[in-house]
């Protein structure tokens, strides 16, 4: 290739999907990666046992198949291979005393089940729903438009007509209350409440977080409508079919190429120096799809403007998260409800007070006493997951520290340099695992092999997760929308021309949307 016309720093899901759509416009693109593959927070091995295949880190593609991302892309992905599997059972919760729930794919199964374990939850579960569905102009148009610009102001102006501006702004406010305002004030039940309170974990949330409610309405909604897809063979075969796509469009990807500098020429991004010494020029654009302390500090260095630079230095990293994946001689056997081995994604936890508590905790530099678990059980979507009659579980503990200062349990002592340790690691896993062994008869005895990564682990195998944080920095509202990852930012640009930022610090936020590369490159 001759000099690219863009060069996209980061091959995670947002420098994928802009590298395929620009290159689908006939632009010249070379994507970069440092580590030894692409995909970012995509990886699938076989890290427990031969024959058990992993998504290592993300595994559940809800939000990838509703995105204008994949409306636009999902036909070439498909003819390089690219398949989902389903379950009309994408989540679940399961308590300490057998109480559980499960979500459908069938609003009206839905509606039955929740009225029957409380009167009125049912009902109460349809008109949130239901109001994202009737909302899901302005709600989508928001949550993965660029928010400064013409369509958008068009959005709020159309809408504040039609409901008047009060209106809209009680529509607003409403979307700000935090999910436990919207849990307690809506539902009876402790149980269904307690579907619904981890989830806003998964968006890099608190219970008590405003506009955490809203969030957790819209996964409901999305959960409820598409599922809770994996890939086929693991999230690979997906990184598989953009490979193919972007090289049939021209791009190149090379991989191992870390990108140690941006190159300024008269106050522009012209290109990157590699570690290696080598030097790489783009005629139009670079494109960083990294955090802000890689690209204020590292990649930028001295040149980083100075306000960005202390932008950087307020901005707020998440909770870490912690991971363990399981090899087991047989499917579990879950006690508590017919149906629990057949959902994508269920967790276990006291509930909301439970999910609150361990969120809190994790917050503080505390390791969880009840730390809340998201189970992934890939086999029962995809059987060719594992050997025949065997089984893998995918274990998300989404409210680690990233810097432990102690255990909220007082059984394992903190490093003094508060740093995640292999036998630390290995001692909250065992207290993980005994909550999970608690509710599955002989799970002891049917596990093979275990994988444990912590929040360090993580972080090393991708710098751009912080503290073992997978969505980019703290969602929380005040860094989100207009202001992420800073109050001054406008979309995607920064304050050096021909420099662009996405990825999950960037709007609109973390997950497998590649959102922030379809916005980038639709407006270059």
């Amino acid at each position: 290739m001759n000099a690219p016309d863009h060069i996209i720093v980061g091959s995670g899901i947002n420098g994928l999907v802009c590298a395929a759509m620009l290159g689908g416009n006939g632009a010249r693109v070379l994507v970069l990666e440092r580590n030894d593959r692409i995909g970012g927070c995509m990886r699938t091995e076989e890290i427990t046992a031969p024959g058990f295949i992993h998504d290592v880190m993300a595994t559940t593609f809800v939000l990838f198949i509703t995105s204008p991302a994949f409306a636009a892309l999902g036909a070439d992905l498909a003819r390089h291979g690219l398949e989902f599997c389903h379950t009309g059972t994408p989540t679940g919760v399961l308590r300490p005393d057998g109480s559980h729930a499960v979500l459908t794919t069938d609003r009206a199964a839905n509606i039955a089940a929740f009225n029957a374990i409380a009167a009125g939850d049912g009902d109460r579960h349809a008109e949130d729903v239901g109001g994202i569905e009737r909302n899901a102009g302005l709600l989508f148009g928001l949550l993965s438009g660029s928010l400064w610009s013409y369509p958008t102001a068009k959005l709020l102006a159309g809408d504040a007509w039609r409901r008047g501006p009060r209106g809209l702004a009680a529509f607003l406010g409403d979307a700000l209350v935090s999910a436990r305002g919207w849990l307690e004030s809506a539902y009876q039940s402790e149980t269904v409440r307690a579907l619904w309170a981890p989830w806003v974990l998964h968006a890099g949330l608190g219970p008590e977080d405003g506009f955490s409610g809203q969030i957790a309405k819209v996964i409901a909604f999305a959960l409820e409508a598409a599922g809770a897809p994996i890939v086929k063979g693991g999230a690979k075969n997906l990184l598989s079919a953009f490979e193919a796509l972007i090289k049939e469009r021209g791009g190149v990807i090379s991989t191992e190429a870390d990108v140690a500098s941006i190159l300024l020429t008269g106050g522009r991004a012209t290109g990157v120096r590699l570690a290696s010494g080598e030097t790489v020029h783009a005629t139009k654009s670079v494109i960083c799809s990294v955090t802000p302390t890689q690209l204020y500090g590292r990649l930028l260095g001295t040149d980083a403007p100075k306000d960005d630079v202390e932008a950087t230095r307020k901005y707020r990293y998440g909770k870490g998260n912690f991971q363990i994946h399981y090899a087991l001689d047989k499917p579990p056997a879950w006690r508590g409800g017919e149906g629990l081995d057949k959902v994508a994604l269920l967790h276990l936890t006291p509930g909301l007070d439970g999910v609150s508590k361990a969120c809190n905790e994790a917050a503080r530099g505390m390791l969880p006493d009840v730390p809340t678990i998201c189970v992934g059980q890939p086999h029962a979507l995809d059987p060719s997951r594992c050997p025949e009659g065997k089984a893998i579980l995918w274990l998300q503990l989404p409210e680690a520290p990233r810097h432990i200062k102690g255990d909220a349990a007082g059984k394992l002592q903190a490093p003094a340099d508060g740093q995640w340790t292999e036998a630390l690691r290995e001692a909250y896993a065992d207290r993980a695992e005994a909550i999970l062994a608690s509710h599955i008869d002989g799970f002891k005895d049917s596990i093979i092999a275990r994988r444990v990564y912590s929040p360090a682990d993580l972080e090393a195998m991708n710098v751009n997760l912080v503290g073992g944080d997978p969505y980019g920095g703290s969602s929380t509202i005040d860094q989100s929308f207009l202001w992420r990852p800073f109050k001054t930012s406008r979309n995607h640009q920064t304050g050096i021309k021909n420099l662009y930022h996405i990825g999950a610090s960037t709007h609109p936020g973390a997950g497998l949307g590649g959102g922030s590369g379809f916005l980038l490159a639709g407006k270059l």
